[in-house]
């Protein structure tokens, strides 16, 4: 079932499954911001990446000397309905429990709750992880929203631009490129930004995701041909980041994550691997992301 919220700025969608954002229409300005999973690209608008990011090297991780098999990206509540707890006027929440069938193939119970609220010009994201154990639970989340890039009718895609508002150079790396999905940390990319602003076009993902290590940036956005912004995203305290397109791809992701894919090669316990998040029993975890449309 979708699920709806609006005021006079916004129109947010949300679906039951995956409690996936599929719309935020602008009303000021009568365009949709959200991409419509045009299956010719990619079918997807903004999944919800958890118990992990990304990869684990060889589609398998251990947990305490114990393998799990992992033979999809990004984990699996994406692809899971989820129940909807509550729809007020401004909000949406929702919530997933792990299962018998989740555990056999990641050993952790966890409630997972996702509410998504909007105030004027701003949605804001919520993501709340229950350890349901009594040991310490291990675990990386993210978020994977697309926008429509161009946004404008009679513009081009490499009229657009990324923008990281006070910055002036940033490094990312690149998916190994055996097709693994997995990190090359052996090399690493610089951007240098002109008043923070970075052009696009329909080569930057030639080569996959755009990974951000080290919590470079709190901001970044999109701005439209005339440099005007379109839409920022804030993701205050977010270690690893991903921007990404499919190629040729009428959309950009920006993608705030708590934790990230693999290192390629890695094949350490999961209690281990750099940026996890350790939750211990009985606690609850809780970060949030916004996107402010202009």
């Amino acid at each position: 079932m979708i699920r709806k919220i609006e005021n006079d700025k916004l129109c947010v969608q949300v679906s039951d499954h995956g409690a996936e954002l599929i719309s935020i229409f602008d009303k000021a300005n009568n365009r949709e911001v959200v991409w419509q999973a045009d299956p010719t690209f990619w079918n997807r608008h903004a999944p919800i990446l958890f118990p992990y990011v990304g990869r684990h090297f060889k589609k398998e991780y251990r947990v305490n000397g114990k393998t799990y098999p992992a033979l999809t990206q990004h984990g699996f509540a994406r692809n899971l309905e989820f129940n909807c707890e509550s729809v007020t006027e401004d909000t949406i929440t929702h919530v997933l429990k792990s299962t018998e069938k989740t555990m056999e193939i990641y050993p952790f119970a966890f409630t997972l709750k996702v509410t998504q609220s909007i105030k004027g010009g701003t949605l804001t994201v919520k993501w709340n992880v229950y350890n349901e154990n009594d040991e310490t639970m291990y675990f990386t989340i993210g978020g994977h929203p697309a926008f429509n890039v161009p946004a404008i009718e009679g513009t081009t895609y490499d009229q657009y631009s990324l923008y990281f508002p006070g910055k002036d150079l940033l490094t990312y790396m690149l998916v190994a490129e055996d097709g693994s999905g997995t990190l090359n940390t052996s090399e690493d990319y610089t951007i240098e930004l002109d008043d923070g602003k970075y052009p696009i076009d329909l080569h930057t993902f030639d080569r996959d995701a755009l990974i951000f290590d080290g919590h470079q940036f709190d901001r970044v956005g999109i701005l439209l041909p005339d440099g005007m912004p379109y839409l920022m995203m804030t993701s205050l305290d977010h270690p690893n980041f991903g921007i990404w397109a499919a190629p040729h791809a009428p959309f950009v992701c920006l993608e705030p994550w708590m934790g990230r894919t693999d290192d390629h090669g890695y094949t350490g316990d999961l209690t281990e691997k750099e940026n996890v998040n350790a939750l211990p029993a009985g606690e609850t975890f809780e970060k949030t992301y916004t996107i402010t449309v202009f």
